[in-house]
């Protein structure tokens, strides 16, 4: 195998394709490899035929094979479904259950893609591996650390689900769509010739159909011969009335409004959901707005360490317009307190707090 081997995570789609071609073009040796994460003959009473983005599908690995054998690669697939399972369907439903709303692509790309699929991409004798995420890499001699920079196109930039790589999974990864707008990757695919130019994109959370999360849940439960009885309950107010009951907490996240069939006269949101007693709290819409988080499990991209209090711009959602604050260095290790500079609505528990000045990825970690 060439000592420059490049690995290029295939995943069926035109992002990942057209990795593949434009490296393939520049000349480095490429190998396609595409990652089997979960089956979908599992929970046959979540199929629709109106289900979208879903992964690991037939028609996805038979896409991604067609483009290899356009462009001449190898290519395999391989089988992560156990690792993929343990380290992000579990903590996704157990966050859920839990009274957080987890982010699985995060756990995702720190587990599997850029952990098993590096680890797989090396005994192939592939050295680095590259991605169709739209984010920006740079190496900084003076500070002998890789920085993660926000893509080009901020309407697809996917660093806040990137924010949990380390230096040593960095140094590995290409990111060759960083420089590129959506729509001139989608011609370039095209120029090439390649088969999936004008394949739809997938949705954010590819093993669960139309974004259904309480339905997963629940029938992955009956598979599993679960009991969920524990998670049913009372939908109260914030002054403690019982309004009226729920079948699982799972079915609820902080700032929804549909779905809650409570009618009072003004728009409810949940405010919290409580696994212990069952009881999601509802309110109005400015008691969602919280002045500060506390972030635990904090990975730092741009520096070792945070000794003394930052200046930040923080985002809490992937489509949260990320807010001015200040970050304090927390009594536990790996752990720190966002200050807003004003309110932010809906800081939910599970999500991620990614950390930015201007383009530059400070880090992130997961809110409590």
């Amino acid at each position: 195998m060439p000592d420059n081997m490049v690995a290029v995570a295939m995943s069926g789609g035109v992002d990942s394709s057209a990795v593949a071609g434009l490296l393939h073009r520049e000349g480095v040796p490429v190998i396609g490899l595409t990652m089997q994460l979960w089956n979908q003959r599992r929970l046959p009473d979540l199929a629709s035929d109106r289900a979208t983005g879903r992964c690991c599908s037939l028609e996805d690995v038979y896409d991604a094979r067609r483009v290899a054998e356009q462009l001449g690669i190898p290519y395999y697939v391989v089988n992560f479904e156990e690792r993929f399972e343990r380290e992000v369907v579990r903590p996704f439903i157990d966050e859920y259950l839990a009274g957080r709303t987890p982010v699985p692509c995060t756990l995702c790309n720190n587990f599997v893609k850029f952990d098993q699929f590096l680890e797989m991409a090396a005994s192939l004798g592939a050295e680095r591996i590259a991605t169709g995420h739209y984010a920006r890499l740079r190496f900084d001699e003076g500070a002998a650390r890789y920085l993660l920079y926000r893509a080009v196109d901020e309407t697809r930039d996917q660093t806040y689900f990137l924010w949990g790589l380390t230096q040593a999974q960095l140094a590995r990864t290409l990111f060759p769509l960083g420089e590129y707008r959506k729509s001139r990757v989608r011609e370039m695919a095209a120029e090439m010739g390649l088969a999936v130019a004008a394949k739809g994109d997938s949705q954010e959370i590819c093993f669960v159909p139309n974004g259904d999360y309480a339905a997963f849940i629940d029938a992955y439960f009956r598979e599993q011969g679960a009991d969920r009885e524990r998670t049913r309950g009372d939908i109260v107010s914030t002054d403690g009335r019982t309004l009226a009951q729920h079948d699982g907490v799972h079915h609820f996240t902080v700032g929804q409004r549909r779905g809650l069939n409570v009618a009072v006269g003004e728009p409810l949101y949940v405010i919290a959901t409580d696994p212990v007693s069952g009881r999601v709290t509802v309110g109005r819409n400015e008691d969602l707005l919280r002045a500060s988080a506390t972030v635990r499990e904090v990975n730092w991209i741009a520096f070792e360490s945070l000794t003394v209090p930052l200046r930040a711009e923080v985002k809490i959602r992937n489509k949260h317009t990320a807010a001015p604050a200040t970050i304090v260095p927390g009594a536990e290790a790996g752990h720190v307190e966002v200050r807003f500079d004003e309110p932010q609505r809906a800081v939910t528990p599970g999500q991620a707090a990614v950390f930015y000045q201007g383009d530059l990825v400070l880090g992130g970690g997961w809110m409590d």
